[in-house]
């Protein structure tokens, strides 16, 4: 194993947190796709090339494991429907939905989950337009196109013209 991704891997956890997070808006199931994510890092740590940003090569897991979750759910939720009737309900999913964490969060969240993911990378974790297209497997297009999406409706709703913050927007664009 690569002793860089077992000593750096504890430095990234809370950045890891929070994109899973994110991707899943529930505490717990963020601990435990984190989890599965690092599991999966240690277990493969040699697939990593160093040289290249191991943060970017974490998230990409974590994503893919929420991928395969969801995957997961929605089959076994055809399963349940299919033997249960259409009146099951997750109450435990639906309080943690209700959790407030301020408006602009709550803003964030009501973001869909392609421009939320994009946002929290490029902006939150600081990572470039180049890296967060390699991450989510998208062009560089895409990732600027959803970025502005999401830019444009936070402001939107914060009750801002697009021109109020449009010289703001320009000088905090990065380039791949």
């Amino acid at each position: 194993m690569l002793p860089s991704v077992r000593s750096e891997l504890p430095a990234l956890v809370p950045r890891l947190r929070r994109y899973a997070y994110a991707l899943c808006q529930s505490s717990a199931l963020a601990d435990d796709l984190v989890q599965s994510a690092c599991e999966r890092a240690l277990a493969q740590s040699s697939l990593w090339t160093p040289g290249t940003r191991l943060d970017a090569w974490l998230f990409r897991i974590i994503r893919n494991c929420w991928i395969d979750g969801v995957r997961r759910a929605r089959v076994q939720a055809e399963v349940e429907s299919t033997e249960m009737g259409d009146c099951v309900v997750d109450g435990e999913r639906h309080a943690i939905g209700r959790v407030e964490f301020g408006q602009i969060a709550e803003r964030i969240e009501a973001l869909p989950w392609e421009q939320r993911e994009v946002l929290l990378l490029v902006c939150v974790d600081d990572l470039s337009y180049r890296e967060a297209a390699e991450i989510l497997n998208v062009p560089i297009g895409t990732v600027m196109s959803r970025l502005a999406r999401a830019r444009k409706r936070l402001v939107e709703e914060c009750g801002h013209t697009s021109g109020d913050v449009a010289d703001e927007a320009s000088d905090g664009r990065r380039r791949g």
